[in-house]
């Protein structure tokens, strides 16, 4: 059902709070509930002037949890296992998942959890780091031990983290094609971005040359720069999957 994706490698911009101005303007005024799955890291939404209701779920994680309380934009958060988290069926008209798919497991059982949480016509928006990159790859190779000394070093201060590198088949864009095809939704947009935290670092041009060797190494396999997938996808009015 993905048939007329608008897709572009260049920043996504400010395309999802253009589509939550959208929704709200189609739900004629009534005031919108948005779910931040993934609340624990960053993901704030411009919201405009709609002043939405606005839950966060993510994961039990010291560092996740640290940030999660600190936010002024949730009305509401529940931290803990998101296969079993107090997310009610058809309740929200957006669900933003914000670099969560790349960093759990069962992740195909917790998307399908934030699906069903969303009303009919409603949006799901998703951000996650693309296994099938460069960038993706050295996150997923490197031993954890070794992910947390390199954390300190590379990440830029502030960041969030570190966080645990799963990256099952999900996290990619062929996996989440895959998804939303058999569960009937419909992705309506789909970029391409470098945004990994490492590059953005004070040894980002370091974190870019070991990426650009990690892609000759796989013969083109992998993608040298553009690290996050970006995508719209809308669930249908009236929502039958698709079954292969």
């Amino acid at each position: 059902m993905s048939s007329q994706v608008q897709w572009s490698s260049a920043d996504s911009g400010d395309v999802f709070g253009q589509r939550i101005r959208e929704q709200w303007t189609d739900q004629l005024g009534r005031r919108l509930d948005i779910l931040i799955a993934g609340c624990g890291r960053d993901g704030a939404l411009d919201v405009g002037r709609f002043e939405p209701r606005i839950c966060g779920v993510d994961e039990d994680l010291p560092p996740l949890r640290a940030h999660a309380v600190d936010r002024k934009d949730l009305d509401e958060v529940h931290l803990g296992d998101l296969r079993q988290v107090p997310i009610r069926p058809r309740t929200f008209d957006v669900v933003y998942v914000s670099f969560l798919l790349e960093r759990i497991r069962s992740a195909e059982v917790v998307l399908d959890r934030l699906v069903a949480a969303l009303r009919p016509g409603g949006l799901l928006l998703l951000k996650m780091r693309d296994r099938r990159s460069a960038y993706g790859f050295c996150d997923r190779a490197v031993p954890g031990w070794l992910r947390r000394v390199l954390w300190r070093r590379l990440s830029p201060d502030g960041s969030v983290g570190p966080l645990p590198a799963v990256y099952e088949p999900l996290a990619s864009r062929e996996g989440m094609r895959a998804f939303c095809l058999t569960r009937g939704l419909m992705i309506a947009e789909d970029y391409s971005a470098m945004s990994g935290p490492a590059r953005q670092g004070p040894y980002g041009d370091l974190v870019a040359a070991v990426c650009r060797g990690v892609a000759v190494l796989s013969r083109g396999r992998l993608d040298e720069t553009e690290d996050e997938i970006t995508m719209v996808i809308r669930r249908p009015q009236n929502h039958f999957a698709r079954l292969i």
